[in-house]
């Protein structure tokens, strides 16, 4: 009979090389010719983080992912999608944030895009802000009463809480909108940046964090910040270029005493944000409790960059650094924090460069949109064509300006959903929507039109989203209540940005990969890394989130699928 043997197993191990030791030494030195087993599953994590870089586009990380040193590199180590898909059309802030962790596209979510129309609604603003409760009468869509209200189901921090009451859903973010679509409806704390640091719900009092991380904002306001440094190999990216009154490429971040929008548009603010989700994690004792946690952070600058400056300037280079950096400094206060904690990151949307500096790089039919594609423009030649009277625009609106009230059509920009006024005869109506349809078919910026009925007759899509035709993108981010009369698709490289001005020289929103492929990684310690190339969709985060803590929830809940991460030889899904 052999000997029995004590063995020691250091606790510095990860979780999974501890589980797959207990296992090997389990087997006599007799039995070394057994059929290993599969390992068994590892606990659940205590703490779920998901984190969204706004714009961060597949492009930009396969751009810069050999210079990630700090919290990228991190979680280059786990398990790697570099080409995910926001499936949709509508590749805006809040349809994009509103798959992650509800598992559902938007034409389900009923979040189309950021704004939307309701001509019928009593209010002189018609526009509606995604993240608004219009019913509140202190609520315009340019100041809004913030809100989940539109959201139409729940998030997967909503799920926990419903199915562990001691569950905590915290949500943290540069924009508003980036909370409500990931907390959902039921939070615990939610914050997002105001005019000169970050503010919550209405009604609600800042938690010592909050309030701490606004003390050392308002430090920093009152005494200004010097420009960024650049890394060495951001050189090649820092060259002037042109675009429209705005001169782009070689920014460093400077921020002037008082200035808060300069603070807000730059990696500042992103530290801010993590430092912020650090603080609560600490306060709150996320990933302690008797259930599993849920920590949304929502990362703005990107976005705020690429829209400010472009894709490829020293700009975005320098963003690309300090985000990397200030991850690696989150993820050290997590660890040192002793939280069993999974992540993943990914992105809302994906962006396009300025089309002035795409000339330069071989794309010379990169453009901007034609200002005549506006609601406005359109609404005025066609309220003239057919003697409407009451539609008339006031002299001087600018080109790119949304569309004013009265409209004949509005639009919040010269492509996407087009609104025709419910104040006609239906005879009238259905005249100006073919009209509206004609015009939009037949400029030649224009790649595709679908009417409101023509979309309702489409089936939603399912399969690989890579392979969905462009109508079916639409259908993916198409309700039948909220969205227009008409939808327009722009040609592939046409900006839809009819003149640049400060703080928005490029921007994204088509239905073309460069605006849908998006990075999504997932890490836990002790995770086994790999890379797959495969075209999954951010709708699969929230089923392979619940299956990782364990959650079920009903069937077809999901649009998505849940993703076998942990690169082991038992399926991470099945096997809880």
């Amino acid at each position: 009979m052999p000997a029995r043997l004590t063995y020691c197993v250091s606790p510095r191990l990860s979780p999974r090389l501890i589980w797959a030791a207990a296992l090997l030494l389990t087997l006599s030195p007799l039995e070394g010719h057994a059929e290993p087993a599969d390992l068994a599953p590892p606990p659940p994590p205590r703490l779920l983080v998901a984190i969204v870089v706004d714009q961060f586009a597949a492009d930009l990380f396969a751009q810069y992912r050999a210079r990630y040193t700090g919290g990228m590199a991190r979680l280059m180590t786990g398990a790697v999608y570099p080409s995910a898909y926001q499936a949709h059309a509508a590749t805006e802030t809040c349809p994009g944030h509103s798959t992650i962790l509800t598992g559902v596209h938007p034409a389900r979510s009923g979040i189309i895009a950021n704004t939307w129309y309701d001509l019928s609604i009593a209010r002189d603003d018609k526009k509606i802000y995604c993240a608004e409760n219009e019913k509140d009468p202190n609520s315009a869509s340019a100041t809004p009463e913030v809100s989940a209200i539109h959201l139409r189901v729940p998030t997967l921090g909503e799920r926990m809480k419903a199915r562990w009451p001691a569950s905590r859903n915290v949500a943290v973010s540069g924009k508003d909108r980036a909370v409500m679509m990931m907390g959902g409806h039921d939070i615990d704390e939610a914050y997002w940046w105001g005019s000169r640091g970050f503010g919550s719900l209405n009604g609600r009092t800042l938690a010592e964090a909050a309030q701490q991380e606004n003390i050392g904002i308002l430090a920093t306001l009152r005494s200004g910040a010097p420009a960024m440094a650049a890394p060495a190999w951001c050189a090649p990216r820092a060259h002037d270029v042109r675009a429209g009154s705005e001169l782009i490429g070689t920014g460093r971040f400077a921020v002037e005493v008082d200035q808060s929008e300069q603070y807000r548009v730059s990696p500042r603010l992103d530290a801010a944000t993590l430092d912020l989700a650090a603080r609560l994690v600490q306060d709150m004792k996320l990933g302690k409790g008797p259930a599993p946690d849920m920590l949304s952070v929502g990362l703005s600058v990107t976005d705020y960059v690429g829209h400010a400056f472009g894709h490829q300037g020293e700009e975005m280079c320098i963003q690309m650094a300090e985000l990397d950096k200030s991850l690696g400094v989150f993820f050290a206060r997590l660890d040192a924090m002793g939280i069993d904690y999974a992540v993943v990151l990914t992105a809302d949307h994906g962006g396009l460069d300025t089309p002035e500096r795409l000339d330069q790089q071989g794309l010379p039919e990169a453009t901007r949109a034609d200002g005549a594609l506006t609601g406005a423009a359109l609404g005025q030649v066609i309220a003239k064509k057919l003697g409407l009277t009451g539609f008339v625009i006031p002299a001087g609106t600018p080109a790119w300006a949304p569309s004013p009230v009265p409209a004949l059509v509005a639009a919040d920009a010269p492509f996407g959903d087009y609104w025709v006024t419910p104040n006609l005869p239906p005879e009238t109506r259905a005249r100006v929507i073919a009209m509206l349809t004609g015009m939009l078919r037949a400029h030649p910026q224009v790649a595709a039109v679908f009417t409101k009925d023509e979309l309702a007759k489409v089936p939603m899509p399912t399969g690989s989203p890579q392979d969905w035709s462009i109508e079916q993108r639409v259908r993916a981010s198409f309700d039948t209540e909220r969205s227009g009369d008409v939808f327009s698709v722009l040609k592939r490289a046409v900006v839809p940005i009819p003149v640049a001005r400060a703080g928005y020289t490029a921007t994204h929103g088509s239905p073309w990969d460069y605006d849908r492929r998006v990075p999504l990684l997932f890490w836990r310690r002790g995770l086994a890394g790999f890379e797959q190339p495969a075209p999954v969709d951010t709708v699969d985060i929230a089923p392979t989130l619940a299956s990782l803590i364990g959650l079920s929830v009903p069937a077809g809940a999901f649009d998505g699928v849940c993703l076998d991460i942990d690169g082991g030889p038992a399926d991470s899904c099945a096997a809880r």
